[in-house]
């Protein structure tokens, strides 16, 4: 298609308009490479799959969907953090198993079984979802054997995160388990190599609850955690001393011997 030539009343407009447009693509496409973990996506591709997509926005405290309704789209979170867990009927509390910040899957796999979210999905803040319908990505991924593999191995980290989550839980104790969930947290401090920082977004009992331990038992292992000077607390920001500390607080013990 040949370019349009200059003009003073239309051309402002569609260069507004395209610099848009263009805005809309890359970030699509940004959103697209980070949840399918492939930073050489194409531009065909994430057109492809923003054609079939389904957005939809949900405030802080919504529940997302529930583990009783029928899963029929897989459910991606581009904007915003969500709790996976178990809603109790008896006081409506929420039991947080996991915490996703975005860009990641909520579920990504109960659409392909035809049955039910496996677990309870509630918006920590507000949040932004994607959504595929399965009977729509079926037939575009028999028409891309590349996108068809790159949601295979979506999956595949998706089952690998969750049985190392079901590992740590049934053979590490307590202080092991806090150690990894830190771990996993850390972000470096470029100024003081050995160290690194974790910004707590969440509350001390859903935290708690991940672990499956008490508010108190946190409250115990932060104190002792920052007795043998691995960890200093101040607020939301838990400054990591020792590095090489924490990793060895992190060893699945059991599993070297």
């Amino acid at each position: 298609m040949s370019s349009l030539p200059a003009s003073s009343l239309v051309t402002p407009g569609l260069a507004r308009n395209a610099v848009r447009a263009a805005s809309r693509t890359a970030a699509s496409r940004r959103h697209w490479a980070a949840l399918l973990d492939a930073p050489a996506l194409g531009t065909s591709e994430a057109q492809a799959l923003d054609a079939i997509a389904q957005v939809r926005n949900v405030a802080a405290g919504q529940l997302i969907y529930t583990r009783r309704d029928t899963a029929q789209t897989l459910v991606a979170l581009v904007e915003g953090d969500a709790a996976l867990g178990l809603r109790q009927s008896s006081d409506g509390q929420f039991r947080i198993e996991r915490m996703l910040h975005a860009p990641g899957w909520l579920d990504l796999a109960s659409a392909w079984l035809s049955g039910t979210h496996s677990l309870d999905a509630q918006a920590v803040s507000d949040c932004m979802l994607v959504e595929l319908p399965r009977s729509a990505l079926s037939a575009l991924l028999d028409d891309d054997a590349n996108l068809a593999g790159l949601l295979i191995q979506a999956l595949a980290r998706e089952v690998r995160t969750l049985t190392l989550n079901t590992h740590e839980l049934m053979h590490k104790d307590a202080p092991a388990r806090l150690a990894a969930w830190l771990h996993q947290r850390c972000a470096p401090v470029p100024e003081v190599p050995g160290q690194a920082q974790v910004l707590l977004r969440e509350r001390k009992r859903d935290i708690a609850s991940q672990l499956a331990i008490t508010p108190e038992t946190l409250s115990r292992l932060m104190r002792s955690f920052m007795t043998q000077g691995v960890i200093d607390v101040a607020g939301y920001n838990v400054r990591v001393l020792d590095l090489n500390a924490l990793r060895k607080l992190a060893q699945d013990e059991m599993a070297a011997a």
